[in-house]
């Protein structure tokens, strides 16, 4: 659940980053559109050797769409244009795809066009040496794709792509902590001198060796090994472990605790003292 938790924060918060930019950025594009197409009416317009006459306010036709229009009339040499736009729209960093029209004032019809896609292979720009006669013209710049985010936003990227790798490195290190705590639980031990017992397991081990152990002798020493140091009744052992599970035989605790005084020989700190007369004793020194 925690885990589930810090990824849906740092979800909402790369959420919020783009939710609350996205009109910023769509602002910020439209305006450097409009300022990098006045430039681009301004050179044509020194190309005609006009340094006076007005560029009118740029329209934006709609979101990608920009309109540049003029107070008088000029001419316009294709080459010239396609240079143009190419080196002011390159220089700031706006769509590499784009459209571009010029309009006949009067009849709107398309008097040239070009497409430039990015790839100069798939770039059409006919008729490029064809000067179009002095008249009135207004040039459409249809830009394909909306790039400005990618531009205007890196910051905002670099955070989106640190905020993963952070959220991936704080899985990882969450989902290793609960395995490693898991098989802590899944394997609970007992210590006994130099061995290990796993009841779940039925089994005792140490650094070398490893020794399965009967469902009563298992038993046998949950209750001794609980009770380190201290005598056990011999009732107490014969009734959890024989009396309240099937018949007892007699003499068959005895037989177990030999038989586990065989499988902790090795280690000269264990020691199962027979109590007489009361019971029997794990001794760990």
């Amino acid at each position: 659940m925690k885990l589930k938790a810090i990824h849906i924060i740092f979800a909402t918060i790369i959420c919020m980053f783009y939710a609350c930019d996205t009109t910023h950025s769509q602002d910020y594009f439209s305006e450097k559109a409009k300022v990098a197409l006045r430039d681009v009416g301004h050179n044509l317009l020194l190309l005609n050797n006009d340094s006076h006459s007005l560029i009118l306010p740029i329209s934006q036709i709609d979101q990608n769409k920009f309109e540049i229009t003029f107070e008088n009339t000029l001419e316009i040499t294709p080459d010239s244009l396609v240079n143009t736009i190419s080196t002011i729209l390159k220089n700031a960093k706006l769509p590499k795809r784009y459209v571009v029209e010029v309009l006949d004032c009067k009849t709107k019809e398309v008097s040239y066009s070009f497409k430039i896609s990015g790839i100069q292979e798939e770039s059409i720009v006919p008729c490029s040496g064809r000067t179009l006669p002095n008249n009135c013209y207004k040039i459409s710049v249809l830009f394909l794709e909306n790039e400005s985010f990618f531009y205007t936003n890196s910051p905002y990227i670099l955070l989106t792509l640190v905020l993963i790798v952070l959220s991936l490195v704080i899985g990882f290190i969450y989902k290793h902590r609960i395995l490693k705590n898991s098989k802590k639980i899944e394997s609970p031990f007992l210590k006994i001198g130099a061995y290990k017992f796993f009841k779940e397991q039925n089994k005792i081990i140490t650094d070398t060796v490893e020794i399965n152990l009967s469902k009563k002798e298992c038993e046998l020493i949950a209750i001794l090994s609980t009770n380190q140091n201290r005598v056990v009744k011999r009732e107490i052992l014969v009734k959890e472990i024989w009396e309240d599970h099937g018949v007892f035989v007699d003499r068959s605790l005895d037989t177990f605790i030999s038989k586990l005084r065989k499988k902790f020989k090795d280690d000269p700190t264990i020691n199962i003292v027979n109590i007489h007369g009361v019971g029997y004793k794990l001794e760990v020194n």
